[in-house]
């Protein structure tokens, strides 16, 4: 049981990314819904878009969510500042990256994929891959494989 927050252990719920305003426009809000929708399954608070200022993606629940705000500075970062997320297995790990990469081949090449890769640390080994598409950060998405009978929540204490 965690002493400073008894009623649950925190979690975190969201990221927030600054975009040029013209990024959030109707044809860059559609294209950025469409592709994390296609692959993450993400979708649009359409009562939070602002035309040109605002746009908030639910990530499967309303407490999940990616919020894009349009700032004169926006956010500019290196090509592995990331966010993660994690699946609960390698194969929808796997089927994830199929879509991103389906969706580079056949709709937009400027779609930023890393295929995947496993860091094997014995006791559990870490599937990920990473993607970016329109935003100034990726997408690290996860699969932790956990060696059979390892409690990892156990372990952090």
């Amino acid at each position: 049981m965690d002493t400073l927050f008894p009623s649950r252990t925190p979690r975190f719920n969201h990221v927030g990314v600054s975009m040029p305003a013209d990024q959030l426009d109707d044809d860059g809000r559609k294209a950025i819904v469409e592709f994390y929708g296609e692959v993450f399954g993400w979708q649009e608070l359409p009562t939070m878009t602002l035309d040109r200022e605002r746009l908030v993606l639910s990530a499967h629940t309303y407490e999940q969510f990616v919020f894009l705000i349009a700032d004169d500075t926006p956010m500019r970062a290196p090509r592995l500042d990331h966010f993660g997320m994690s699946v609960g297995s390698v194969d929808e790990l796997h089927a994830a990256y199929e879509r991103a990469r389906a969706y580079a081949a056949d709709r937009d090449p400027s779609v930023d994929l890393i295929a995947p890769e496993v860091d094997d640390h014995d006791v559990v080994k870490i599937h990920s891959f990473y993607v970016r598409y329109r935003l100034p950060l990726m997408v690290e998405v996860q699969y932790w494989e956990v060696a059979d009978g390892l409690d990892l929540d156990a372990m952090a204490g």
